[in-house]
This record gives C-alpha cells, sequence and structure tokens, in this order.
C-alpha cells in the first residue's frame, strides 16, 4: 500500500493534563508547582498545528456504543441502499432508520449527534487559544499560518454543524468554550440561525485558507480555500431548498443560487482541480488527495485490534468492513449498505459507473459464492463495490481478480467532496440562477469523463439523474431527495412510496409509511435532551 499523504491521529491526548489545579483558598496565590496552565500548551507553531489536527479526528469516529457512520443515513435512509447486513436484527439501528421507524432511542444517531459536537468542543478550544497566540512566537508562526490554522478551525466547525444541521434540524450552538456547567445549558438554535453562522465560518475560512497546491505533500487532507469554497456553494444549495426554505430560513432562494454560482465560479476558475481520467481511480488507496479531491476524511491502515474501544482507538476506517462482502474468500466481511434494485435500475445502458458502484456477486467474480448465501438481505444480494470491494492498488490486471484484504480497519479515505460534485453543484446553481445552458456544459462534462453523450436539455430532472449516478453510494442520496422533497415534483412522500414499490416483497413488508412533515429530519437523542438543562423542544412527530 502506497504511504499515506496526510495521516491523523486517531487519539489526540492535547490538553489531558494542561488543566491547572487551584488552591480553593484565598491566600494560596501561587499556582502550585510542576501545574501546566492550557496557555502554556500554545507556545510553538507545532502545538497550535497538533491542536487543529486534533479538530479534524472526529470526522474519523465510525464507533462508539454502535457504529454512526453517516451512510447509515446518506445512503440507507434513501431509494439507493438497503441496510444489509446478516438479518433485520443486526444493527437495529440502522434497520429503524431504513424503514421510517427511528425513535429517539436510536443510538446510531445518539453516537453520530455527539461525535459531531466533540468536533465543535474541539474547535472552539482551538479557535480561542491559537487566536490568542502572537505571531513570530516562533519563525514558523507567521501571520499567514495563524490565519491558515484559523481558517481550518472555521471550516471544520462549520462542517461540523452542517453533519448535525441536515439530520436533525436546528441544535444548540456553542461558540465558545464552555468552562463551567452554568454554560451547559442552551436551547435549540432555529435553523435559519445554524445556516447563517455556517456560512460566516466558511466566510472566514476562504478568506484565511491557503490554496491545495500550497500545502506540501504532508498536509495533502487539510482544508482548502478550494473546500471552503466548495462548501459556500453547497450550504447556499440547500438554503435555496423548497425543504429547507419551508424550515424557516430567510436569504431568498435566488439569493442562494446567485451566490452558490459566484462560489463554483470561484472554485472552477482557480485551476487547482480537475476530473481525473479514470472514474474508478477516485476509489483507491492510490487515487487519494489527488486532481479530482477537494475534501477527504483521512484514514491510515492499522494492524492492531480495538474492537470495543469506542471513539477514537483506531486511525482506520470501519466503513471496509462494514459494507465488505460477507463471503470469507472476499475478507469476510459485514455486508451492510446494500446498493438497490432501483439505484442498480438508474443507469443508463453502457454507464460505467454502474459496476464501479455496484457488485452483484456470481461465480464468475467470487468462485465460492452461492446464491442462497448470506450474502442476500430482503432478497438483495448486491454489495457496494467503491468502499468495500475495492481493488488493492498492486492489482495492475484490474478486474475482480484480487480483492484488497485489509484489517478490519481500513485504509481508504472517504471522500466527502470530489470535484465532480462541484460541477454537478455549480450546474445545479446555474439552473436556479436562469442559466440552462452553463448548466448544460458542466453536466455534459462529467458525463464526458464516463464515455456518455451530453443531455439532450439542461433540466432539474438531467441534473438529479446524474447526481444520483455519479455519486452513487456515496452519501449523498438522502440529504438531496430532502432538499429536493423528491425528484418528480410530486413531493418527498411521494417519491419514497414509489420507490417502496419497486422494493422487493419481503423488504415492503418492513416498511413503515413515510410521514411528511416527520421523516425527513431525524430526532433529537433523548440522553441528549435529558443531560442539556435547558429544555430542548424534540422534531415534529417524535
Amino acid at each position: 500500500m502506497n504511504m499515506k499523504k496526510f495521516k491523523f491521529l486517531s487519539v489526540i491526548c492535547i490538553l489531558c493534563s494542561v488543566f491547572s489545579l487551584t488552591g480553593c483558598k484565598d491566600y494560596l496565590t501561587e499556582i502550585e508547582p510542576g501545574t501546566t496552565l492550557l496557555e502554556d500548551f500554545y507556545t510553538s507553531t507545532a502545538a497550535a498545528t497538533q491542536n487543529v489536527t486534533g479538530c479534524y479526528v472526529p470526522l474519523m469516529w465510525e464507533y462508539n456504543n454502535t457504529y454512526c457512520s453517516e451512510w447509515f443515513i446518506g445512503d440507507v435512509a434513501s431509494d439507493d441502499a438497503l441496510k444489509g447486513g446478516g438479518s433485520t436484527t443486526d444493527m437495529a439501528d440502522a434497520y429503524d432508520i431504513e424503514n421510517w421507524r427511528t425513535t429517539d432511542q436510536n443510538s446510531l444517531l445518539l453516537q453520530f449527534y455527539r461525535a459531531q459536537f466533540q468536533g465543535i468542543g474541539r474547535c472552539n478550544l482551538a479557535m480561542d487559544y491559537i487566536e490568542k497566540m502572537e505571531v513570530g512566537i516562533d519563525a514558523d508562526f507567521t501571520a499567514s499560518m495563524k490565519n491558515r490554522l484559523l481558517g481550518e478551525v472555521h471550516y471544520l466547525r462549520a462542517y461540523y454543524y452542517f453533519r448535525l444541521l441536515r439530520v436533525f434540524g436546528g441544535v444548540p450552538m456553542p461558540l465558545k468554550v464552555l468552562r463551567s456547567s452554568d454554560d451547559w445549558g442552551m436551547p435549540r438554535s432555529s435553523v435559519d440561525a445554524v445556516y447563517t453562522q455556517i456560512l460566516a465560518d466558511l466566510e472566514i475560512a476562504n478568506k484565511s485558507l491557503w490554496k491545495k497546491s500550497a500545502y506540501s505533500e504532508a498536509d495533502l487532507g487539510r482544508a482548502t480555500k478550494g473546500a471552503a469554497q466548495a462548501m459556500l456553494m453547497k450550504v447556499n444549495l440547500y438554503m435555496a431548498s423548497p425543504y429547507w426554505q419551508k424550515q424557516g430560513v430567510t436569504k431568498a432562494a435566488a439569493d442562494c443560487y446567485a451566490d452558490a454560482k459566484a462560489w463554483g465560479d470561484s472554485i472552477i476558475t482557480s485551476g487547482e482541480y480537475d476530473l481525473c481520467p479514470n472514474y474508478e481511480d477516485n476509489f483507491t488507496v492510490a487515487g487519494e488527495n489527488g486532481i479530482e479531491s477537494v475534501f477527504e476524511i483521512q484514514y491510515a491502515e492499522v494492524a492492531w485490534g480495538d474492537y470495543g474501544e469506542g471513539f477514537g482507538f483506531t486511525a482506520g476506517s470501519f466503513t471496509q468492513i462494514l459494507v465488505r462482502s460477507r463471503n470469507s474468500e472476499v475478507g469476510g466481511g459485514w455486508g451492510f449498505n446494500h446498493p438497490t434494485q432501483n439505484l442498480y435500475n438508474e443507469f443508463e445502458a453502457g454507464d460505467p459507473r454502474r459496476d464501479v458502484a455496484i457488485l452483484v456477486p456470481s461465480t464468475a467474480i467470487i468462485p465460492t459464492y452461492q446464491a442462497q448465501s448470506d450474502e442476500t438481505y430482503a432478497g438483495n444480494n448486491m454489495l457496494n463495490n467503491k468502499y468495500g470491494m475495492y481493488r488493492d492498488p498492486s492489482d495492475i490486471g484490474g478486474g475482480y481478480g484480487k480483492w484488497s484484504l485489509h484489517a478490519s480497519r481500513g485504509p481508504l479515505n472517504n471522500r466527502q467532496i470530489r470535484y465532480a460534485d462541484v460541477l454537478l453543484m455549480y450546474a445545479e446553481a446555474c439552473l436556479g440562477a436562469g442559466d440552462a445552458g452553463t448548466a448544460k456544459t458542466y453536466i455534459d462534462k462529467v458525463r464526458a469523463r464516463v464515455g456518455l453523450a451530453g443531455v439532450a436539455a439542461a433540466d432539474d430532472a438531467a441534473l438529479r439523474h446524474e447526481r444520483r449516478c455519479e455519486l452513487a453510494m456515496e452519501g449523498h442520496r438522502w440529504f438531496d431527495l430532502v432538499r429536493w422533497e423528491g425528484v418528480a415534483g410530486t413531493g418527498l412522500k411521494a417519491h419514497m412510496d414509489a420507490y417502496k414499490a419497486t422494493e422487493t416483497a419481503e423488504a415492503q413488508s418492513y416498511m413503515q409509511e413515510f410521514v411528511a412533515g416527520k421523516h425527513e429530519l431525524f430526532p433529537i437523542p433523548q440522553e441528549e435532551m435529558q443531560l442539556n438543562p435547558t429544555q430542548m423542544e424534540q422534531n415534529p412527530g417524535y
């Protein structure tokens, strides 16, 4: 395996011994010998950089008391994937998400919620203390470096809040270090207030961050100016959408589309990114942080066992074993996140992206495969090929002749924002701004990469089809469906009802009815509501 270009530490013990112990009597005015004050940590560029690196780490977290990868929501809640696994009781929390049975007791949602707030807490701490550091504290701590580090933290805080917002709606919004129990009680902020803060953080990040080309090879994977611009485009598209406008966004949709288009212009004209020639290279270890990469969650292969250890005990990704085939010949994974027949049928004839995204097991591919093996879930045996079944980089011959049998904590980065996604978001912004001609240019550019002819005309249907095929099994679909309120203009309930009718009889038997006005969001976890001294209102219907 190629060396990772940028490895985050899975356990950052920053500040574990920096809290001061002071006397409880007035006459004890001197600091106890041996005490390390918090501000004493921030005395070098290396210390500040290490602290910022620690702010990325919760993005990696996929396991605490249960598995909580975001694709359990982004894929499994949508028409792109079924839960999979060994049975309906295997990851019961994901089963509930799949079938609109979710309650505020769902532990997957609880751990996801907590991971994001861990990240926000780290960002607030880094922001507070790095801001106070004086330029020139050492030779490397220039104004440019200080701005970059603060830009990374603003980007990450916005990213964590965005992840929370699109799952739960408005959430409590701490913007400073919580230094005592008096700070803990906090009501939910409105959807509009959270979006406004996300934009503010991203605009600071855009002004402060460096272009991707300015980073050393060792630092590829950190937030960049292009990543901030891509997120500014994405957030504006969400704010412009029918669903989020109804949730109280006060910025006019027309202004959101105009701003999204302007941010798209910035990143496209930067010359920093392009589509990699081979679509499949986006999902290999060798292709990480390449020309198409705008932002990736970084992982590294680890050799030690850490099952049951919780947040932060691995630098590897759990996704590989979670979605890998259950067949022992190809690694003995757990077979979650099964692509649906509905997704399979979405691809046009001759679209090579289908086979990159979806593996249909057979004896031609897996010699020991049995059609009625435990690979099948609810009548479906298809597998996520992008993140579970990828080939080892040494498999020069191609095909499926040699599998990557990494340990259960895999090294493959999670591509959060690819340049293809940027081009399709730009096309969507152009459509919203009334520029169908430019939208067609960029939809066609994405299609040309995989040898497909251009679309007859650029419209919402063409754009949404292209996003589904290009980004299949990458965790985007549910959030797209919510913001678009379905894809045919008849509402999300009608869309999900139509999807349900295409599923196997067994899968249909599990599904409850989709409830409009409820199931677009998930419930705030009950434990978090009980821990908050300030009463939080639950999402409607839960």
